[in-house]
């Protein structure tokens, strides 16, 4: 049986409200990475690009990180949930000389992808070689 190996990503400060981002990593929730990359190349949201780079990053962290080699086909999106970023504070200039106080939300998101070790296939052909070589003896 193949062994699960975890790989992370975390994204902070993008530009787009948590709420809004959400609902894009909502989308690919426990679905196979080669799927959610699909999903969020055609998905019409800004907040999609982010997901996307998050995703692609965690995939390939997996990739290369791990000291043994990861079926592609088998890497799934373990986790992924959107947080609430840092708000600054901005003011837009109103009549009468007064400002009025607004926040740029930002988010964080946190994918984190799940893969299986490549099975090693037995050396099948050696063996029957070697079976072939033993009754060759024989005769």
């Amino acid at each position: 049986m193949a062994d699960t190996h975890f790989a992370h990503a975390y994204i902070k400060g993008v530009d787009s409200q948590p709420r809004k981002t959400n609902v894009v990593a909502s989308l690919v929730r426990d679905r196979y990475v080669a799927d959610a990359v699909v999903i969020l190349e055609h998905t019409p949201r800004r907040a999609a690009r982010a997901v996307l780079k998050a995703v692609e990053s965690a995939n390939a962290n997996l990739l290369n990180n791990s000291k043994v080699s990861i079926d592609p086909k088998t890497i799934r999106i373990a986790r992924i949930f959107v947080t609430s970023g840092t708000r600054m504070r901005r003011y837009k200039p109103a009549s009468r000389g007064r400002a009025l106080p607004y926040e740029k939300i930002s988010s964080n998101i946190f994918v984190e992808v799940a893969g299986e070790e490549k099975v090693k296939k037995a050396d099948k052909p050696a063996a029957k070689a070697d079976g072939k070589k033993a009754e060759k003896e024989k005769k």
